[in-house]
């Protein structure tokens, strides 16, 4: 004889469970079954002893529980009434038709990633847009940039600091092209933490996380980070635009 049990919890009032006797060399298989409810909703006189015969009487509400010979442990109804979304409006048109190849469109997709990828590894920015001591984040290749439009008063207090006292030596004039302008990677240099613009001891970039200080050239000057912020390519095509990458 072959027993099942187990704790059903809130799925009780929605389960039926059902037993079956094994075939002895003494007794005959006799089918029997037992159900929560008035109404039977599996046909007892049905042998089910594989996983095949259980197609069809699988009640019509709730899930059934059995135990049986090569059976499953339990049953899952098929919900048909789930609709498929439909993703054509992102899909492109090379690719919507099934029976076609997608061979045939393959050179063209390749095409439009690689413009995609090209596209993404600069980024255009225009500098009148960003006030005389304000910080703008731009994202640049899935980092956070940003491009700071210095003082005057700042441009003079960067450069006047003594290098020897930093902990990743850089003068001011090595780390800008126009002074007026700082372009960083707003990624602090001990965890990788975004920090916060125009704020900390230093007036630059403040990493609240762990307490770096970061002046407004970007150099470390307090707190666990090792290094100054990270300087990436760019170049002034003109006096109102800056490209980075």
């Amino acid at each position: 004889m072959m027993s099942l049990a187990a704790r059903s919890g809130p799925f009780s009032p929605y389960m039926q469970a059902t037993a079956f006797a094994v075939a002895g060399p003494l007794k005959a298989l006799v089918p029997g079954i037992v159900l929560k409810g008035e109404k039977i909703l599996l046909n007892p006189k049905e042998k089910l002893l594989c996983r095949e015969t259980l197609n069809g009487q699988s009640p019509k509400t709730g899930p059934a529980v059995m135990v049986s010979i090569n059976g499953c442990a339990g049953v899952r109804f098929a919900h048909t009434d789930v609709r498929i979304p439909d993703f054509s409006d992102y899909r492109r048109a090379e690719v919507i038709d099934p029976n076609r190849s997608s061979q045939e469109s393959g050179e063209s997709r390749r095409v439009f990633s690689y413009l995609v990828t090209g596209a993404s590894t600069v980024i255009e920015i225009k500098l009148s847009d960003i006030p005389e001591g304000k910080n703008m984040t731009f994202k640049w290749r899935g980092k956070p940039l940003f491009v700071r439009h210095r003082t005057e008063k700042e441009v003079a207090t960067e450069a006047a600091v003594n290098i020897a006292e930093l902990r990743d030596p850089q003068y001011d004039k090595d780390r800008v092209i126009n002074p007026s302008w700082v372009i960083v990677l707003g990624v602090c240099t001990h965890l990788g933490c975004v920090p916060i613009a125009n704020a900390g001891d230093y007036g630059g970039y403040y990493c609240p996380c762990h307490g770096s200080h970061y002046d407004a050239s970007g150099r470390i000057r307090k707190g666990p980070a090792p290094l100054n912020l990270e300087v990436p390519y760019y170049e002034f095509p003109d006096d109102d635009t800056v490209v980075v990458g």
